[in-house]
């Protein structure tokens, strides 16, 4: 049973601008949107992290910078930005069977007026 004492391993990347098709409207379609992108995953935790502890025990943060950059597939263009989600999440998960649960906040940049943030959160379970 899960308890909000249990141990948690969480990386991050956060704040990656990449630039994406993506939209619904045709002012949209045609040319990419910057989004700002950010990625929790929580991973299967070791029981103790030694000083010589290898990376293969834990997962290299670059793995998540490369879902959310270069694993998007160039001149694809997505509806929305759920489906962007959806695929940096399904990257992680074909990455690593210690990841459990990823979380993608994505900020659609050119809709900001005075600095807020609008996008969407999705965060998906290993089923």
């Amino acid at each position: 049973m899960d308890s909000a004492f249990d141990d948690f391993l969480t990386l991050e990347v956060n704040h990656l601008d990449v630039n994406v098709l993506t939209g619904i409207y045709s002012e949209e379609t045609h040319l990419p949107q910057p989004l700002r992108i950010s990625i929790r995953a929580r991973l299967k935790v070791a029981d103790h992290y030694a000083p010589d502890t290898p990376l293969s025990r834990s997962k290299n943060y670059m793995d998540l910078k490369h879902a959310a950059t270069a694993a998007l597939p160039e001149g694809q263009h997505f509806t929305l930005i759920e489906a962007v989600a959806d695929h940096i999440i399904d990257t992680i998960f074909l990455q690593d069977d210690k990841v459990l649960h990823v979380d993608v906040k994505i900020i659609k940049l050119a809709l900001s007026e005075r600095g807020e943030e609008i996008g969407i959160t999705l965060g998906r379970g290993r089923k």
